[in-house]
């Protein structure tokens, strides 16, 4: 286990390089598994949820390497066993994108709960609703257990635009007997570049970017060569770094297309960006000051599915509000525990009122001093950091590990845009 130790109260300013999507990286690294030849996977993030995928794909049989930063070769040509490992499946919520492509390459498959961020029910009813209804059995006991003799292809209407269960569900219609037809499903970015991806690997997927996908499946897919887009999530989180240390910073390859909400998002906070060509600059002299409603009414920021404002992203806000002037409403609709890191913002001097599980009432800007914190998920770490960042004196970051199942190369890379940060191994007793 490692902890990071960060002196706050130093301004970024550089330039860095947006990461490969982890959202994306994630489902195309399971899509491997549907085709017996060579995949190869371009702009892959070096982030352990990344390694770990990669070690169930070797564990059942697969080949994975990496032969060069970013890019991975994975080759499913046989699969050995139906079983995925329980000790790796229970590290990564991810665990769950196999199940499609198992059913649809093998027929069968054995999967463990997933692990993943502790943010609350993350329930797993879409994915069984979705691969049932295209011909799955499936039981319950400690495991979960999915067979299929074949899979046909129909019309589904999803209970819950998830992102996860839509891709699954794309992964097994693409192998599907006849058309599949899926109705309210996520269309993110990264269930884009998947659906760009099966396309490219002999899938027949129609209306990618929509809510309503059409797939005819295929009896086979090939090998390709592909390269995921960029981490929006990575790009929001540094904007917001960028703008409570008073700092400046260029992003490369920032994909500002998929910006357009959370600009309106940071907008409300009084921060802004310019853009040139596939880069963003924010600029050190930013307002700051929320940009109240018609009226003067305090205004809101709240997550929807895609296009809406990123779930993923409430965590980074709420702290980019405590330095701001007024007061602003942080609404996550999402998960019921997300919110809950709060209680170590309000330790190191943020006002925010912790409405209920969904809702908290930020006012600032406020003074924040160092503090010792636990990282509880990937975005509450970031939030975490971004605050110690911006805070007077010295906080130390325990559970560092659920930062970088999300954040590549974080220490070596915010290091080299003036942070002061450092990556030290905890002792036994701590």
């Amino acid at each position: 286990m490692h902890t990071y130790v960060v002196d706050g109260s130093f301004p970024i300013k550089g330039t860095v390089r947006a990461s490969g999507n982890k959202n994306a990286a994630l489902p195309c690294i399971a899509a491997a598994l549907l085709s017996e030849e060579e995949v190869v996977l371009r702009n892959i993030p070096d982030i352990e949820d990344v390694r770990v995928l990669m070690d169930i794909l070797r564990a059942i049989g697969a080949t994975a390497e990496n032969p060069e930063q970013g890019v991975w070769r994975v080759k499913a040509s046989s699969i050995s066993t139906h079983e995925i490992p329980a000790q790796l499946a229970r590290r990564v919520r991810a665990s769950i994108l196999l199940a499609g492509p198992m059913l649809a390459r093998t027929g069968k498959v054995i999967l463990p709960p997933p692990g993943g961020d502790v943010i609350g029910r993350r329930r797993l009813d879409t994915h069984f609703l979705a691969l049932s209804g295209l011909g799955a059995r499936i039981e319950y006991d400690a495991f979960f257990t999915m067979t299929a003799n074949k899979l046909v292809g129909l019309p589904l209407f999803l209970d819950e635009a998830s992102v996860t269960a839509t891709e699954n569900a794309i992964m097994a219609a693409s192998l599907a007997e006849g058309e599949t037809v899926i109705e309210n499903c996520a269309s993110e970015p990264h269930v884009q570049d998947l659906c760009n991806m099966l396309n490219a690997m002999g899938a027949k997927i129609s209306g990618i970017g929509s809510n309503i996908l059409r797939i005819t499946g295929v009896k086979k897919l090939h090998g390709t060569d592909f390269a995921i887009g960029t981490d929006f999530m990575e790009v929001g989180s540094l904007i917001g770094m960028a703008a409570v240390t008073r700092g400046e910073l260029e992003i490369q390859q920032a994909a500002p297309h998929n910006l357009k909400m959370v600009k309106i998002g940071f907008q409300k906070l009084g921060i802004h960006w310019e853009t040139d060509g596939s880069s963003i600059f924010v600029p050190s002299r930013q307002k700051l000051a929320v940009q109240n409603d018609l009226g003067g009414a305090v205004p809101k920021i709240d997550d929807a599915p895609w296009p809406g404002f990123p779930p993923d992203l409430t965590s980074i806000m709420t702290v980019v509000a405590t330095q701001v002037a007024g007061t602003i409403l942080i609404h996550e609709k999402m998960f019921e525990s997300r919110m809950f890191f709060v209680d170590k913002l309000i330790g190191m001097g943020a006002q925010i009122i912790l409405c209920d599980p969904h809702r908290a009432v930020v006012s600032g800007p406020a003074r924040l001093t160092g503090s010792v914190l636990v990282s509880p998920d990937v975005r509450a770490g970031m939030a975490m950091l971004i605050a110690a960042m911006c805070a007077e004196g010295q906080s130390e970051i325990h559970n560092v590990y659920q930062i970088e199942r999300g954040y590549e190369r974080l220490v070596e890379r915010l290091s080299s845009i003036g942070a002061r940060i450092e990556r030290r191994a905890e002792s036994t007793e701590s």
